[in-house]
Order: C-alpha cells, then structure tokens, then sequence
C-alpha cells in the first residue's frame, strides 16, 4: 500500500508486487502488473498455426483477439487414439486445461507435446505460463528461455520479463522488456512494466517516461496512469501529478482507483481542486 505521510510518500513493503499483468496480472498498492489475462491472450499466436492444421482446406476461421483459442470441438468426432501420438493433440489438451485454471494438468500435456516434438516452442511457452500462475517463476523463466532459443518471439521475452520482476531481477526484467519492445515497439503492457522495474530501482525518471509512453500507445490504459502517479508521488512528493494521473485511472475505470478516492486513505486527493490535466 502507497501511503501519504505529511509531506512524505511511505510504501508498504508488504504491499509491494511488481506489474505483471492483471498480464493479474498482481498489485503494487495498486502497482500492477498484468499476468492472467494478459497471458492468455498473448497466448493466441501460439495456438493459430496448431487450429489451423486441423481444419480443412476452404473451411473459414474466425477469431476474436479477446477470446482464447479451443480444438475441442473440432476433435468431438477424432478419437483420442487418433492423436495419442501427436504433439498437437496434447498441445491442445493442455491449453484447453490451462484455460479453465488446471495448470498441473497443462504442464503435464505440454511436457508430452515436447517429449514428441522438442522443437515445439509453443508448447514449451504456454507450460512457462502454467508455471508462472503456478508461482514457480525460475521454472517458468526455462521454459520462455527454451522458446526463445527454438523461436526468438516477443511474448517470450515479456513473460520472461515478467517472471524477473517476480524475483526482484530488475535489471534482467528490464532487458527482456526492452527486447519485447525492439520486437513489438507497440506493446504499451512492456514500456508499463518495464516503467516497474525501473521504478523499483529508484530510476524515476526512466519509469516515468515509459509510463508515459505506455498511456501515448494506449490513451485507455488506467493501470499506468495509476503507477505513473505512485511513482510521482514516491520519486518526486508531486501531490498534485500523482493525484492527477490517480484520477484519471479512476474516470477510464480502473475499479481500484474508483474505490481507493472513497477510502480515507484516498481523500486528500478526491479533496484536491487540480490545475492541469494528465498526459
């Protein structure tokens, strides 16, 4: 939690988490990162090229970026016997486990899939998200470095970025984002948690201006107003630009700075009249 003491900005080590996702992804009173949510979605491009050899020649495939992928359907009529022996088929099995929260299970249909095919990267990214949910971060942090060895990819580098955050190995954080950004100048949730990393290595001018950046790729995107403002608060005692961006992740609805303004904790900026606007 992220208290103002007097004049003095105070964070609860306790409260402390780095900005994984949700990719999730997580709080850091509310520094977030994005986790859950972030992986599965990130966990698309991985499942495409695997649907698409399963569907006949001509048949159309429509797909929702919010939506994760499932074969399951596509197999009611294939016997399990019929894919026994096919990396795809436990490939498939293990996402669609992940997906309702059985992450031993995927972990254990991921690791077939690679036993059958070591050269599946796919399979080895989706079992480090598995075990990134799971908590074990330097598991996790092998399998995204064996994807990136068969199949250099930004969602490797970001999760592996994540992974480091866990561990408090900002710097290796840092490079992995950095890489997600020289891969995918666009992913706002990277420049977000890499503002994170850098923010917790007291670099505040850096993580202010990836936070910056973020919210420039992503006008919408609450969650770094919200830890742009904890970082102007902590690196800087800026009151009123801390309040300013913790205002304006309240109005994109990011629901804890909504009820954080109503607490007691929040009223000393609900009660500020502000000069300016954020970026």
């Amino acid at each position: 939690m992220v208290l103002k003491v007097g004049n003095c900005w105070v964070a609860r080590e306790s409260e402390l988490s780095s900005l994984l996702r949700n990719r999730a992804k997580s709080v850091f009173s509310k520094f977030d990162i994005l986790k859950k949510n972030q992986f599965y979605m990130k966990k698309l491009s991985a499942l495409i090229g695997t649907i698409l050899s399963l569907i006949p020649l001509g048949q159309p495939l429509i797909i929702k970026t919010s939506v994760v992928l499932s074969t399951t359907g596509l197999m009611l009529s294939v016997s399990e016997n019929a894919y026994a022996k096919n990396s795809t088929f436990f490939y498939n099995r293990g996402s669609d486990k992940a997906n309702k929260g059985d992450h031993y299970g995927a972990i254990a249909d991921f690791t077939k899939a690679i036993e059958i095919d070591p050269q599946n990267d796919d399979a080895f990214y989706n079992r480090g998200t598995s075990k990134l949910e799971l908590k074990d971060y330097y598991g996790a942090i092998a399998d995204f470095t064996k994807a990136i060895e068969i199949k250099p990819a930004s969602d490797a580098y970001y999760n592996r970025g994540n992974s480091k955050l866990e561990l408090k190995d900002y710097y290796g954080a840092i490079s992995d984002f950095t890489k997600t950004i020289e891969l995918n100048p666009r992913d706002s949730e990277a420049y977000a948690n890499r503002g994170l990393a850098k923010h917790e290595l007291e670099d505040y001018y850096g993580a202010i201006s990836d936070y910056t950046k973020s919210i420039e790729i992503n006008p919408s995107y609450g969650l770094a107003y919200s830890n742009r403002g904890i970082t102007k608060g902590i690196g800087f005692n800026d009151d009123e630009g801390a309040c300013d961006d913790f205002k304006k992740a309240a109005s994109l609805g990011y629901k804890y700075r909504i009820n954080w303004l109503e607490t007691s904790e929040g009223k000393w900026c609900k009660d500020i009249r502000l000069s300016s606007t954020s970026v």
